[in-house]
């Protein structure tokens, strides 16, 4: 294994936990723990904490080494409204022939989104597969770059806000109207619906308090 490629499946091994909560938010990370856990040693380690520090998922503290920062509400308020630019930046990047052609994928997956609710499942994983096809045709590499750093930070909020039986229809129901109007070759009628999708969410966010 290149150390390249070890510090990036270590980067994404930290990622999961800090998204599924078995590193809690606003908690040091014990270096020394963490790399025994991993069968890893320390720089590899470090250099995968360096990394996910400047993409802001961790915070590099003088003396205290590496932390998970606390849940800001203000910071989601403003994370789901920029997830929804760049997502809607990238339709307008993309050929609409290239996204005519992706509509049956976004709705296989939008079906198997409504199969795992009825049973209760974790969605997150096919919305996931869902949006990174919807932007798959864009040409713009940077615009790639930015939606793949910024959207860990927002997936923190998912788990612990969102979710909830009605708003998951709601949303499903959306993302096929958003393939739809691709399908119909109106890119700006699927941004639209994009963007409301996102920043919806924020409503439940602000009935939380």
């Amino acid at each position: 294994m290149t150390r390249n490629l070890l510090r990036r499946d270590l980067a994404e091994e930290i990622t999961a936990r800090v998204l599924d909560g078995r590193i809690a938010a606003d908690s040091r990370i014990n270096e020394v723990h963490l790399a025994r856990e991993l069968g890893v040693s320390r720089t590899p380690l470090r250099e995968a904490l360096i990394g996910l520090a400047d993409r802001g998922l961790l915070v590099s503290a003088p003396n205290r080494g590496f932390l998970v920062p606390p849940f800001d509400p203000d910071e989601a308020r403003q994370l789901y409204p920029l997830v929804a630019e760049l997502e809607s930046l990238a339709l307008r990047w993309s050929s609409p022939q290239d996204l005519a052609g992706l509509t049956g994928g976004l709705d296989r997956i939008a079906d198997e989104m409504a199969e795992e609710l009825g049973r209760q499942g974790d969605l997150s994983t096919l919305d996931d597969r869902w949006h990174a096809l919807l932007v798959s045709r864009c040409t713009n590499p940077h615009l790639l770059r930015l939606l793949e750093q910024t959207k860990p930070l927002l997936k923190r909020y998912d788990a612990r806000y969102f979710g909830g039986v009605e708003r998951s229809r709601e949303s499903i129901d959306e993302h096929h109207r958003i393939a739809e109007a691709i399908r119909a070759a109106d890119v700006e009628a699927a941004v639209g619906l994009l963007g409301r999708n996102w920043v919806k969410t924020l409503a439940y966010l602000d009935d939380m308090g």
